[in-house]
This record gives C-alpha cells, structure tokens and sequence, in this order.
C-alpha cells in the first residue's frame, strides 16, 4: 500500500467531514453568519435542492466521509479490510463523486449559485475518488 496515497486520503476524508458538520450545522442553525465569503451558500443552502426527504444534504455527506474513514481505519487491522478495504474506498468514492456531479450541476446549472463550503467537499471527494482508483490500479499489480 502506498502510504502518501492512503494519508493523503485520509487527510481529505478529514477535511470533508469538517466541511459537512459546518454545514450540517449551518443548515439546522439558518445562521447565516456561518455563510462566509460569497452570500452563494445561502443561497444553496436555502434551496430545496439542500434537502433529501428533509434530511440535509450535509448529513449524507457526514456518513460518506465517516464510512470511508471507517474502512480506511481498519484496512490495516482486519482481514477483511486489507483483502477488500481498497474496493470498497472505491465503491463508496465513486458514489460520492457522482452525487458530487449532480451537486455541481445543481449548483452551477440550477441555482447559478457557487458554495465555498460546498466547493470544498467537491474537490475533497473528487480527489478522494482519483486516489481510490489510483490505489484501485496498484493493487491489481
């Protein structure tokens, strides 16, 4: 396993758990101090498109992040995880990274409106993603 891609990873699934608890916060605060920089992530975040059946989409966002960061964690430490830990990094990035797709579409397309918070997720996942398929490739080896 290469250990810069994995840290590398595991910094980014970090990274991308903060920014989804800030906005998780956010979302159920309405605080819209929280909103920093461009007046955007108001914007977004009042939007319907923020919501899934009432639920943020900020807390999908924790559970991605956190479920990775779970199979991260026990890659070295279980079996099962070290046979499968990789595939199953890429499985859940690249759900992520296309509901990524989708939110940058919504954001840009639907609402003409641009997040920081949100941004920042995005790249978090997509490098994620790249890793993943990265690590996915020198496994095969």
């Amino acid at each position: 396993m290469n250990k810069w891609l994995y840290r590398a990873s595991i910094a980014l699934v970090i990274i991308g758990l903060a920014v989804s608890v800030y906005m998780t916060i956010y979302k159920i605060s309405g605080n819209d101090g929280m909103c920093l920089g461009s007046g955007d992530c108001s914007t977004v975040n009042a939007s319907r498109f923020s919501e899934v059946n009432g639920i943020p989409v900020a807390v999908f966002g924790i559970v991605g992040y956190v479920a990775i960061l779970l199979v991260h964690l026990f890659e070295n430490r279980n079996e099962f995880f070290r046979t499968n830990g990789t595939l199953l990094i890429f499985g859940m990035s690249l759900t992520g990274f296309l509901f990524t797709l989708w939110l940058i579409y919504v954001e840009l397309v639907l609402l003409q409106a641009i997040c920081p918070f949100c941004v920042t997720s995005q790249v978090a996942m997509t490098i994620i993603f790249i890793i993943a398929v990265t690590r996915l490739f020198r496994n095969q080896d």
